[in-house]
C-alpha cells in the first residue's frame, strides 16, 4: 500500500480534518457537471484538465486540499501542482470525505 500512498498522496484523516477546519483552499477537480450534482460548500471547481492553466488561483494559498469522486484525479492534480512548485497540497480523496469532515 505504501507505493499507492506515495503516488496518490494518501492522507492521515486527522491532518486532513485540521486543514479543512483551518480554512484550506478546497478544490474539487471533477467536471462542472459532476460538481453541479453535489459539492462541498465553499469549494472551488477547477476540473483536472484546467489545473495547469489556472495555477494563479493557487498562489498565496496557505494550504490546498484537492479532491474528486474517487481520489484518482485529485492525486493527479496534486502531482501537477507539486510539479509547478506548490508544496502545500493535500489529496483529500473523495468530495464526500471532505464534506463529512466539514460538517463535523
Amino acid at each position: 500500500m505504501g507505493i499507492f500512498t506515495t503516488i496518490f498522496g494518501g492522507n492521515n484523516n486527522e491532518n486532513l480534518a485540521t486543514l479543512v477546519k483551518e480554512g484550506a483552499f478546497l478544490v474539487d477537480v471533477r467536471s462542472p457537471d459532476e460538481f453541479a450534482e453535489g459539492n462541498v460548500k465553499g469549494s472551488t471547481n477547477i476540473p483536472l484538465d484546467q489545473i495547469a492553466v489556472n495555477l494563479d488561483k493557487f498562489k498565496g494559498k496557505e494550504n490546498i486540499v484537492v479532491f474528486c469522486r474517487s481520489g484518482n484525479r485529485s492525486g493527479q492534480a496534486k502531482s501537477i501542482l507539486e510539479q509547478n512548485g506548490f508544496v502545500n497540497v493535500t489529496n483529500g480523496g473523495t468530495w464526500q470525505d471532505v464534506n463529512t469532515i466539514l460538517k463535523k
